[in-house]
């Protein structure tokens, strides 16, 4: 894994017009490793490097994890009761933690969870490690080399509000083709973001504000995040594939998708209303391709993608419950909240169980 060397100042470039903010300050490393004010999405880069989002701090991290990248046995093994082991390992119960998110590495194949540590300004966040064994390890981020980018224009904290926007200053992130590509919120009028920031990090610009219509909701929404997407490939053309709250599932084309630009994507279907997309992963079974989708009212939603070139845009009121691209539950995955692919023939994820813990399951792809 590269890091660039370290930064001892912040270079601003000046030109005569500019529709993109100036560099941004990126700090290559410090000798007590990265200072992390949370802990939320995750995603990892094909070398092994760890991208963890800072919502708190309006961040985002690259990590190198060294010799924490791989436990004592490739893959990652089912746990009952992780909430209740991961709060054991932190001298707490499992009422003062949430898990944030769930990444498998690419190469050693465990699973990495990210965990925040009480509420409000006491929380603090911390990173695990289960490897094929079951055997479950804190990642201690103190010594890291990593790289933090900060991202301009965030949206101001609000913890009175039903739903802070800082907690949505990323809300997924993705690697794809050398870039890292970041959903979430900015504090501008058209709030709701996609930004592709290069890798090794030297600068992040204003990212493109997106749009969309939901059929739902009858109209035009610039406000409302992407929850959670994927790069996907659609006639030989880089998408990215994004669902939303009450649940349009949206396609845009990365090439549209410019800094400092405005872009309303394609929607493709509507999942149903009362609904949150929370995690959502693309794999191959057979000779089709399918979107898998965890949600928080709705289940599992399995998508077959053979129609995602063809399909009609959805631009007026959507009526029925739900229209355009169809979707199967899938009954035998129920209570999950994130939501990663193990390896070609099995998911992992993080789900409630009746009791109301949160189990680790390897589950085959349906």
């Amino acid at each position: 894994m590269r890091f660039l060397p370290r930064l001892l100042g912040v270079v601003v470039i000046a030109a005569a017009v500019t529709w993109w903010a100036p560099w941004t300050p990126v700090v290559a490393q410090s000798p007590g490793g990265p200072s992390m004010a949370s802990i939320g999405p995750l995603t990892f880069g094909p070398d092994g490097t760890l991208f963890a989002a800072d919502n708190q701090a309006a961040a985002v991290f690259a990590l190198d994890l060294g010799a924490a990248a791989s436990g004592a046995a490739q893959g990652a093994k089912g746990t009952d009761a992780l909430d209740q082991k991961l709060a054991a390992l932190l001298g707490t119960d499992a009422r003062s933690i949430s898990i944030t998110d769930l990444a498998v590495h690419p190469r050693s194949r465990n699973a990495f969870v990210s965990v925040m540590r009480g509420q409000g300004a006491g929380a603090a966040p911390a990173l695990f490690r289960v490897d094929g064994n079951g055997q479950i390890e804190m990642v201690r981020l103190a010594g890291l080399a990593f790289q933090k980018v900060d991202l301009p224009n965030p949206p101001a904290a609000n913890p009175g509000d039903r739903r802070n926007p800082r907690a949505s200053v990323v809300t997924d992130m993705a690697f794809a083709d050398g870039r890292l590509w970041v959903a979430g919120l900015s504090n501008e009028e058209f709030a709701s973001k996609l930004r592709a920031i290069p890798y090794p990090f030297a600068r992040v610009d204003e990212g493109t504000s997106v749009e969309i219509y939901h059929g739902n909701h009858r109209q035009l929404e610039t406000r409302s995040p992407v929850n959670a997407f994927v790069p996907f490939t659609i006639n030989n053309q880089s998408h990215l594939v994004a669902g939303y709250t009450c649940t349009p599932l949206v396609k845009f084309p990365i090439a549209n998708l410019k800094p400092g630009e405005k872009v309303r994507g394609t929607t493709i279907a509507e999942m149903g209303a009362g609904n949150r997309v929370l995690d959502m992963i693309v794999y191959t079974k057979g000779a089709d391709q399918f979107l898998l989708t965890a949600n928080n009212s709705r289940g599992v939603m399995k998508i077959p993608t053979k129609d995602f070139a063809t399909a009609a845009a959805i631009t007026t009121p959507v009526d029925t419950e739900t229209g355009g691209i169809a979707y199967q539950t899938i009954q035998s995955m129920q209570g999950v909240e994130q939501l990663d692919k193990l390896d070609d023939r099995n998911a992992i994820v993080v789900a409630r169980s009746a009791s109301g813990a949160m189990d680790l399951q390897v589950v085959p792809l349906p």
